[in-house]
């Protein structure tokens, strides 16, 4: 009697496994799903730039007239990692651009927000500063250190793209 009851027991689970497994494909087939959707999600920004440039020691930088096609996809202030400030943005051709400022040593700071760019000996002039180009396998970066701060435009857009985007910066301490 023992032995039958094991074997009816394992095939009451298989054929309550089979019930779930009929019951989650018949969800999968009739419940409406969208594969072509637009994965990213935009966010607003503005609240935490406020907060940022309040907290921050240095003019926290942002772009100013960016067209709407542009799209912030991340935003970041974190006092305990060197005043770092963080916003992301998908350009117009879906390409990466981030605006990064931080008050940490540009030698631990800078490989980690450039994705391990390297420094160039060009420049790029935006917004009536100089900027230091990197380039790397990965991101591209345009960095300048001012007022305490090092500020990077980093991203998989063309240095072209980035220097657009730091000639926009407006920087402000609130």
């Amino acid at each position: 009697m023992a032995g039958k009851s094991g074997k009816q027991t394992i095939w009451d689970m298989v054929r309550s496994l089979a019930v779930i497994g009929i019951v989650v494909a018949a969800i999968y087939v009739f419940i409406p799903h969208d594969d072509s959707a637009d994965p990213v999600r935009t966010v607003d920004y503005r609240v935490e730039l406020i907060t940022a440039r309040r907290a921050a020691p240095y003019p926290v930088a942002a772009p100013v007239g960016l067209a709407d096609e542009w799209r912030a996809t991340s935003v970041s202030y974190e006092r305990k990692s060197g005043n770092a400030w963080h916003l992301g943005f998908l350009d117009p051709e879906g390409q990466y651009v981030a605006v990064e400022q931080s008050t940490e040593l540009p030698r631990t700071y800078l490989p980690r927000v450039t994705q391990q760019a390297q420094k160039t000996e060009k420049t790029q002039q935006a917004g009536g500063q100089s900027w230091q180009v990197w380039e790397g396998e990965h991101y591209n970066a345009l960095v300048r250190e001012d007022r305490g701060a090092t500020t990077v435009v980093t991203g998989t857009a063309p240095v072209q793209q980035l220097a657009k985007v730091a000639g926009m910066l407006e920087a402000k301490k609130g």
